[in-house]
């Protein structure tokens, strides 16, 4: 009897053992590596090296002849002294940053829309609708088309291209084809996408052990209350930690309902993506931004945008459920509705509480770009070598596996096929996206000039254009890297504009540039004017609800809701929802704050 008894417990853990067994090979990688010094060596190839190559021009200060420019400085401002120092940096300002900027054709973006029409079109082919289920089938797809991307570098790009992981190097075509293409994929890989989904996988995995479980009433009023608390949850756990708590309750509560799909899409647009832009945690565009030196809790001026767009979007919900989809539903629903109830219970937060605050707390205090504890404005000497803050996500991970519950994890119907697609099908596009994003940052380029030729009233004063141009392609390009890109474009735009006044000897406009990028260095940690960097945030945070893959919370929230039979939109029945509902609300902020 004493041995039957035994018997769960023995294969409690059965289930993740190689979850715990995979987790453990990484640490032990990682402790190799860190025996023989190479993540500290990266952070220093990275960070370290820049700092010390940027010195800081007094005022009235003359530069020397050979940095290019011999006029008296207006004010304080940095001056990237490795132009002249480095010789790959001096390549890289001749070869990829004159006006005759070499980039891409334009048909290298064929992969990355070819993805993107295997995401809309395959799950409504016949023909296909099975075969593209599977998370192998999925990858395979992304894998060919990044293979044919990687293609073009190796044997058909005839320009240099910028290596930025994990220090700067400028990488020619006579280095040979493997290391062009190999120079992409890191970039691709090792700079963007392993931080991005080990975030994603780390808050997937612990909200998984987590059970908000309740049958309540399918009322308008609760779900709109639902709704409201995933969106404020979503700043300080991620939209991806957000969602993962509350979508199970959601879909359990609504359950015998017949109409629920515009529940699950507001959802969406509020809970994995507007909810989370009080945070860098909230959502991936405003990690990268804190990873660029914004400061951590910057973000929280974006309070008042938010509490609007969050607020319409409450009560255009509440008003189209209560007054359209309520009343569709049968007597009979609503009846077997007010009689299956469950009474609402929170189960799991021991240790799963503590490793989702472990996550927040690894991203504020492991950036390797900031010493530890700088935050505090603690002056440590140390930085965190570089994936030690991931690696502290994983721990936290294997943490909510190993103490955690696994029968909570069982009536949640846990399982990795949600985040398994989201990292299938973005392996792909994180690689697809180099060629359109090297088009994409030149483009920019372009446009700045542009603003700078008809003056500084619209980069400086007018954000609108920042926001629906890295909006719109936040919302096809995901909105991640899309807002590292305008993030630069804003700010090289503005130190562009400064070094032309001061060459020019325009010092009255001179000043009132370096006063707006002196505000932006003050308040927010960079220098970049306040209202480019609030565009840029709102419109790469708020536009990833636009698509399925403007965002990888989104991908995820549909995956479970299929799984749990309710049939979503598919990728253009989801943008007409988007673009009927959401996109208003957008233009009437627009309207209000910028």
């Amino acid at each position: 009897m004493s041995e039957t008894a035994k018997e769960p417990r023995k294969g409690e853990f059965q289930p993740y053992r190689k979850t715990l067994r995979a987790l453990c090979v990484v640490f032990a990688v990682y402790l190799l590596l860190l025996l023989f010094g190479l993540p500290q060596k990266w952070t220093a190839a990275q960070f370290v090296a820049h700092e010390e190559s940027v010195e800081v021009v007094e005022v009235g200060e003359t530069l020397d002849s050979d940095q290019g420019v011999e006029e008296t400085i207006v004010e304080d401002f940095e001056i990237d002294a490795s132009l002249d120092r480095n010789e790959d940096a001096k390549e890289l300002a001749e070869k990829l940053n004159g006006e005759e900027r070499p980039i891409p054709p334009q048909w290298t973006a064929i992969p990355f829309v070819a993805l993107l029409l295997c995401i809309a079109v395959l799950p409504l082919v016949p023909a296909t609708e099975h075969w593209w289920e599977s998370n192998l089938h999925r990858f395979l797809v992304a894998a060919v088309l990044g293979l044919i991307s990687l293609g073009y570098y190796a044997f058909l790009c005839d320009f240099p291209i910028d290596l930025h992981w994990p220090g700067h190097k400028v990488v020619d075509p006579s280095s040979g084809p493997l290391a062009m293409a190999g120079t992409v994929f890191t970039n691709a890989i090792l700079g963007e996408y392993v931080s991005f989904i080990v975030l994603l996988f780390s808050l997937f995995s612990i909200t998984g052990g987590v059970r908000i479980s309740g049958d309540l009433k399918a009322s308008p009023i609760v779900n709109t209350a639902i709704l409201a608390i995933g969106a404020l949850l979503a700043s300080f756990v991620g939209t991806t930690g957000a969602a993962m708590l509350l979508i199970r309750l959601l879909l359990d509560t609504n359950k015998e309902r017949k109409y629920k799909i515009h529940t699950i899409v507001f959802f969406i647009f509020c809970v994995c993506n507007v909810g989370g832009c009080l945070l860098p945690i909230g959502d991936p565009p405003l990690f990268l931004g804190y990873l660029r030196g914004v400061a951590f809790l910057w973000t929280f001026h974006l309070f008042a945008e938010w509490l609007f767009v969050c607020g319409v979007l409450l009560a255009m919900y509440y008003f189209l459920d209560r007054f359209v989809y309520y009343p569709k539903e049968t007597g009979l629903d609503k009846a077997i509705d007010a009689v299956d109830r469950k009474p609402l219970q929170i189960r799991g937060l021991f240790p799963n509480f503590f490793c989702l605050l472990g996550v927040v707390l690894g991203v504020m205090f492991l950036d390797p770009g900031q010493e530890f504890l700088s935050l505090f404005g603690l002056k440590t000497g140390w930085r965190p070598p570089m994936f030690l803050r991931e690696c502290f996500q994983l721990l936290m991970v294997a943490i909510s596996f190993r103490f955690g519950s696994n029968e909570i994890r069982k009536e949640n119907d846990f399982n990795f096929s949600a985040i398994l697609e989201v990292a299938a099908l973005f392996f792909g596009i994180f690689i697809c996206m180099q060629a359109p994003l090297q088009i994409l940052n030149a483009k920019g380029a372009q446009i700045a000039e542009t603003v700078d030729r008809y003056g500084s009233k619209i980069m400086l004063n007018e954000p609108k254009e920042f926001f629906w141009i890295s909006g719109s392609l936040s919302s096809v390009l995901d909105n991640a890297p899309t807002y590292v890109v305008f993030f630069e474009t804003a700010r090289s735009a503005s130190e562009g504009e400064l070094a032309d006044a001061i060459e020019t000897g325009d010092l009255e406009t001179a000043e009132k540039i370096e006063a707006a990028l002196t505000e932006g260095k003050e308040s927010a940690g960079v220098r970049i004017p306040l209202a480019l960097l609030v565009a840029v945030s709102l419109g790469s945070v708020f536009m990833g609800a636009m698509t399925y893959i403007g965002n990888g919370p989104n991908f995820m929230v549909k995956a479970i809701a299929e799984q749990s039979g309710v049939k979503m939109p598919s990728f253009f029945g989801y943008m007409g929802y988007s673009v009927c509902l959401l996109l208003p609300v957008l233009i009437l902020m627009t309207i209000i704050f910028l």
